[in-house]
This record gives structure tokens, C-alpha cells and sequence, in this order.
């Protein structure tokens, strides 16, 4: 290699490296370590000593550079170290200079959950809050006085918010959060003071909680299981049928030796007690099927099917003897009314699930949220439609069966729509239960009633216990589920809370001068208050506390979760060959570095 050769190759190194190596030290090293290295194959000084000094240049003028940078950090160093003793006075609120010790305490868990940034529970309580506070003062915005105390949709904001709280703190004691709800609307009600409860207009209760009850009919017919429903079809309609009758016998005959109540009247207060509470029941349900409890057994399908053609009974009981007592419209129509409205609700929700299959079609983008919104609606059709049109009870019927028919189609594309209806239910959820505690009067209930009514309310409870495990002692249950199924079929609320003033309300109406059947209607009213009150806390509170004991773990959460581990074995092998693969890779190659460097070296 000749010397101008050396000198044009020195050249164009440079001139290649000068922008992106230039202004650093690490670049300054590594042409350092380039010189000292030798490249002994350069065999002329002069062009290394001008490398060397093209070097030293750059080195001049990075501690020119560091000096001018030196200077300019005085300007920012006093933002820096303000921020720093800002830092160093707040230290003991925060988190990074706190951390949570390996084996907390009580005491460091609660020292650790109020410092900031705000996380875990505390921010999530936080972010409800001002969630909730924004709502309001977007509403306020727009409403002004209804927004404010004593207005509508200011009772509807505190009933929300605090039930949210209320059902979080009732979680916190291994109870379901609806009983928590419950509780909050009762008070609301009726702690002197507050009343915040009676600020709720009627309409909007009635209709925000049959919103409310559309969203979880939709849910539960989502979570209907096909084989078990078939296999327990027979069973439904028993489960459905005999409690309900033999509960609303039971009751009439108790309340006109007690309470001196007319037959007629006594079988209207029967059907009204008889009636079981989906929008209790079918939640309870749904948890079991995300805990796997009663599965495969098919014991939630069971429930939730057969209550609303409980529903439908009771109404239909109810009304028939409403109509005989007042003879109001005709009577044979009123006792066929029920047959009626069951065809009429499993025929709608049949065509309206088969109309779900083709709309939207496959092709679409974002179908399962299109697909909620579509199901949504027809379900609010439905539920509003016939109560508009004088067929209440097809409504909800309707509803469940539509989901259940539109979800056999889906089949597993339904898990995202179940998603999506699983996040409005938890805002439906508030509304649902605070509202029917928000009904519940306590000054309606009177004195001399409590005593006979609640024991009116145990005789016929115990006896529908009995008729619900005669009615499934053929499904092949043990005496376990038989049990637990009874236990699930005493909430009373949504029923009650609906048509427990209907009597009275129509005895004023169409016999103001009878005293005697307004003062039969009162009691009626105060004894359905008191099913709510106790059977509502005490049956959601029993099929939580007694699940776990009384019904079989599914045996495909038992597969998923072997499956589960034995592919994490199979992975943590994988991983741990691939480990020693990759050792014995480096291994081999510091052998090969090694043996290159001595090659190297023998030939220098």
C-alpha cells in the first residue's frame, strides 16, 4: 500500500465519520482504540500522526462544547434543584420513597393506600366520584333546577353513587352487592332528613328499573345453556308452576284465619307473595355460572328459566282475582290472559332472536357491538312495548327468550356481546335495587300488621322450600341441590315493588266509599313491603353463603385449569431447555472468541 493510497483512505474515514461521530467522547475513544490497535498495516507515520491530530482536534472541541454546556447549567440547575427539594418535603406522600414492605401490616397497608399518585381502591373510589360529579354538573349545565337538591335527577345521581358505595362495602363481608343497594335505597327513603329517595319521580323509577331489568333478562338468556334447558324442559315448567300455586293456596288460607282477610282478597295477596324476583335471582345465577358452581348440573339455566313463567303465573293469578273482586273487564279473558301472554312472549322472542341471526351480517365491522346495540333495543321494544300495549308479562318472557334463541346462533362469537352486557349491567345494577329499596315505605307499614304478616310470610316461605324440591326431586339432583334450589327460589321484590300498590290503588279508584277494601289494600301493601324487606336481603345473602357447600364444582373449570397447568409445565420445560441451549450457545462461542484471539496472537 503506497502513501498517498494510506492518505486518501485516511481521508475518506474521516470524512465519512466527521457527522456522526463528531462532539463525543466515546467517538474520540473509539478512533483511540482504531489508532492504538495498530491497523498495522498502515506503513506510513505521517498519515497516523495526522489521524491522531485530526483526534485531539475533536477532543479541543468537545471541552470547548462541555465547557459552553458547564456554563448553561447554572439557568436550569435552579428549576432542578427546586424540583428536588419540592420532592424531598413531599417524600413522605408518595409511593416511590414508600414502597409497600415485603410482610405489610395493617397499618402500612393503610398508610400505603392514602399516598400518592392515588392507586388501587382509592383511585377507583376517587374516579367514581368525580365521575359522578362531573355527570352532575353536566346535568346541572343542562337542567338547572332538576339537577339540584330536591330535584329529580339530583336524587337519581346521590342514589347511584351511594349505592355503588353501599354495594362495595357489602362485598367486603363475602355478601353480594346487591343487598348493599337494597339497604342504601331504603334509607334514602326513609331516615328522616335525608328523603332523598322521595325527590324520585315514579315514572322515571319505574322506567329506569325496567331498563335495568331488560339488561339483565338479556344477560341471563345469553347464559342459557341449550342442552341443559333441553334436558330440564319438563322440570322448568313444574319449578315454575308448583311452588307458585301451592305458596299462593298456603298464603290465602293463612291470611283469612289470621287476618280475617275475604278468600278473594287472600288469594290476591298470595299471588302477589308467590311471585320470585328475577332481578334478584337471575344475578345470583349468573355468578354461579362464572364460579362454575351447579354447571353441569344445569341448576342456573333451571332457575333462571323457570322464573319468568313464575312471573307470568303470579300476574296472571293476581289479576284474575283483581278482576273478579272489581269485576273489571271480562273475566274470561282475564283467566286466559295468562296462556295468552306466554305464547305471546315465547312467540315474539323467538321471531326477534331468528331476526338477530341475519342482522347486522358477519361482513360488517365491529359486529358485536352492533350486535349489543341491536339486542339492546329489541329487548327495550319488547319490555316497554307491552307494557304500553296491557301485556306486561310477555314482555320480560320475551326478552329472555329472544336472547337465549339470538345467542344459540351466535354460539362463541356471543362472549363479546356477554362482555359488553356484563358493562352496562354494572351501571343498571345501581339503579335496579336502589330503586325498589327506594320504594319501600316504611311509615305504609303498620304496627298491628307486622306481627301476623311476617308470620304469614315464614308459613308460606317454608312451604314453597318444600314444593321446590318436590318439583325438582325428579331431574336427578342430590338432596344438596335440592335444597340450594329452594333456597333460590324465595326472593321476592321486583314483583311486589311493581303491582303491591295495584290493589289499593284500584279500591280507591273504583269503590272510594268502601272502607273496608281500602283498608284491605293497605295491609295488602304493607305485608308485600315486609316480603321485600326480609326475603330480598335473606335470599341473596343465603344462595351466596351456601353455594360453595351445597352445589358441585363443574368438571370443565377442573379440565381448564389442569389444561391450564400442564401447559405451563409444558412451557416452564420449554423455557428452561431453551435456557441450557442458549448456555451451552455461549459457551461455545467464548470458546470459539478464545481460540480466535490466540490464533490472532500467534500470528502478530
Amino acid at each position: 500500500m503506497t502513501s498517498s493510497d494510506t492518505e486518501d483512505t485516511v481521508g475518506n474515514i474521516v470524512e465519512q465519520n466527521r457527522d456522526a461521530m463528531s462532539r463525543t467522547d466515546v467517538s474520540a475513544s473509539e478512533h483511540t482504540r482504531f489508532i492504538e490497535d495498530g491497523e498495522g498495516e498502515m506503513e506510513n507515520s505521517g498519515a497516523i500522526q495526522e489521524r491522531s491530530s485530526w483526534v485531539d482536534g475533536v477532543n479541543e472541541r468537545n471541552m470547548e462544547e462541555g465547557g459552553s454546556r458547564v456554563r448553561a447549567v447554572p439557568a436550569q440547575g435552579k428549576c432542578v434543584r427546586c424540583a428536588q427539594r419540592c420532592e424531598k418535603m413531599f417524600s413522605i406522600c408518595l409511593t416511590s420513597y414508600h414502597p409497600l414492605p415485603p410482610a405489610p401490616t395493617w397499618s402500612d397497608r393503610c398508610m400505603f393506600a392514602v399516598r400518592c399518585p392515588p392507586h388501587g381502591r382509592v383511585a377507583q373510589t376517587l374516579t367514581l366520584v368525580m365521575m359522578a360529579v362531573l355527570g352532575w354538573a353536566a346535568l346541572w349545565a343542562i337542567t338547572k333546577d332538576d339537577a339540584l337538591p330536591g330535584g329529580n335527577l339530583f336524587a337519581l345521581t346521590v342514589l347511584l353513587v351511594l349505592c355503588v358505595i353501599g354495594g362495595r362495602l357489602i362485598q367486603r363481608i363475602k355478601l353480594p352487592p346487591l343487598l348493599g343497594m337494597l339497604i342504601v335505597g331504603i334509607l334514602l327513603r326513609n331516615v328522616p332528613g335525608i328523603m332523598v329517595g322521595s325527590w324520585i319521580d315514579p315514572v322515571w323509577a319505574s322506567s329506569i328499573r325496567l331498563v335495568a331489568l331488560t339488561v339483565i333478562l338479556i344477560r341471563a338468556g345469553l347464559g342459557l345453556d341449550p342442552v341443559q334447558l333441553r334436558r330440564l324442559s319438563w322440570t322448568v315448567l313444574l319449578l315454575a308452576f308448583l311452588p307458585c300455586v301451592v305458596e299462593a293456596s298456603t298464603l290465602a288460607v293463612v291470611i283469612h284465619f289470621l287476618l280475617d282477610f275475604p278468600w278473594l282478597w287472600g288469594f290476591m295477596l298470595g299471588f302477589v307473595l308467590a311471585a320470585v324476583s328475577p332481578a334478584v335471582v337471575v344475578p345470583s345465577m349468573l355468578w354461579l355460572q362464572e364460579v362454575g358452581l351447579g354447571v353441569d348440573q344445569g341448576i342456573p339455566t333451571l332457575v333462571i328459566a323457570s322464573g319468568s313463567v313464575d312471573d307470568v303465573i303470579a300476574i296472571t293469578g293476581f289479576a284474575v282475582c283483581l278482576g273478579i273482586t272489581f269485576t273489571t273487564g271480562n273475566l274470561v279473558f282475564t283467566i286466559f290472559r295468562g296462556p295468552l301472554e306466554l305464547l305471546m312472549g315465547v312467540a315474539g322472542g323467538t321471531l326477534a332472536g331468528i331476526f338477530l341471526w341475519y342482522f347486522p351480517s358477519t361482513d360488517q365491522k365491529g359486529v358485536p357491538r352492533v350486535r349489543v346495540w341491536m339486542v339492546l333495543g329489541t329487548g327495550l321494544l319488547m319490555t316497554f312495548g307491552s307494557r304500553t300495549a296491557g301485556y306486561a308479562g310477555s314482555g320480560a318472557l320475551g326478552c329472555l327468550v329472544m336472547a337465549f334463541v339470538a345467542g344459540f346462533r351466535w354460539k362463541m362469537d356471543k362472549e363479546a356481546v356477554e362482555a359488553m352486557m356484563s358493562d352496562l349491567w354494572g351501571v343498571a345494577q345501581p339503579f335496579l335495587f336502589g330503586l325498589i329499596g327506594a320504594e319501600v315505605d316504611v311509615l305504609k307499614i303498620q304496627p298491628q300488621t307486622i306481627g301476623l304478616g311476617v308470620a304469614a310470610i315464614v308459613i308460606g316461605s317454608l312451604v314453597r322450600m318444600v314444593a321446590s324440591g318436590v318439583a325438582v326431586s325428579g331431574a336427578g339432583f342430590t338432596w344438596k341441590e335440592r335444597l340450594f334450589v329452594a333456597i333460590a327460589w324465595l326472593p321476592k321484590a321486583t314483583v311486589q315493588a311493581a303491582i303491591g300498590s295495584t290493589a289499593l290503588d284500584t279500591a280507591r279508584e273504583l269503590t272510594p266509599q268502601d272502607t273496608t277494601n281500602e283498608k284491605l289494600g293497605i295491609q295488602l301493601l304493607t305485608i308485600a313491603v315486609l316480603v321485600i324487606l326480609i326475603t330480598a336481603p335473606l335470599g341473596s345473602a343465603l344462595i351466596s353463603l351456601t353455594a360453595r357447600h351445597l352445589l358441585r364444582k363443574s368438571m370443565r373449570e377442573d379440565l381448564d385449569r389442569d389444561s391450564a397447568i400442564e401447559m405451563n409445565n409444558i412451557g416452564e420445560c420449554a423455557q428452561e431447555d431453551d435456557i441450557e441451549l442458549q448456555a451451552h450457545l455461549a459457551e461455545g462461542q467464548e470458546q470459539v472468541s478464545v481460540q480466535g484471539k490466540c490464533d490472532h496472537n500467534e500470528s502478530v
